[in-house]
């Protein structure tokens, strides 16, 4: 099999498709590497078409055909933040219960932060305990534009005392 990939030009600069079998495997960020493959720029026209109408505000929920890898605990991981409704924010904790892990927030964290299709499994609806912002794989003004674009609501970032 052959990866496929592909770039999409959005508000956030032109992200990076991959995918086998019309399958999404990755979406990456401006400048980031994408995984080995063979550039076409006709493939996942879904993929290019949902992400347009959500960049575009027509869009609440994705329904592609995705394939992230990842471990069996990072795929179940991913699996929950996809529940999370557009304009809506959880925490780490939140998703540990979801799966059943409820001592499992640091491992969580760990596995949101891998997730190899960000924006369509939302990882970026996922906030700190406390209300703020929390971090993210794409920068925190990219995870700012997604959640105002989204229409979600956060506390502004409260510095941590140590």
């Amino acid at each position: 099999m052959t990866r496929l990939r592909t770039t999409l030009d959005t508000p956030l600069g032109p992200l990076g498709l991959a995918g086998l079998d019309g399958e999404l495997t990755h979406l990456c960020w401006p400048g980031a590497d994408l995984p080995d493959g063979r550039d076409d720029p006709t493939t996942l026209p879904e993929a290019r078409a949902q992400l347009t109408a959500y960049f575009d505000g027509r869009l609440t929920r994705f329904t592609l055909p995705l394939a992230p890898e990842g471990t069996p605990f990072q795929r179940t991981v991913w699996q929950a933040l996809t529940d999370i409704p557009l304009g809506q924010t959880c925490t780490y904790a939140d998703i540990a219960r979801a799966i059943g892990k409820p001592g499992g927030t640091q491992a969580v964290g760990q596995a949101n932060g891998r997730n190899p299709i960000p924006i369509i499994i939302p990882c970026h609806r996922v906030v700190a305990a406390d209300g703020g912002i929390g971090g993210f794989s794409g920068g925190l003004n990219v995870k700012r534009a997604l959640l105002q674009l989204e229409g979600a609501s956060f506390e502004a970032e409260q510095p941590r005392l140590i």
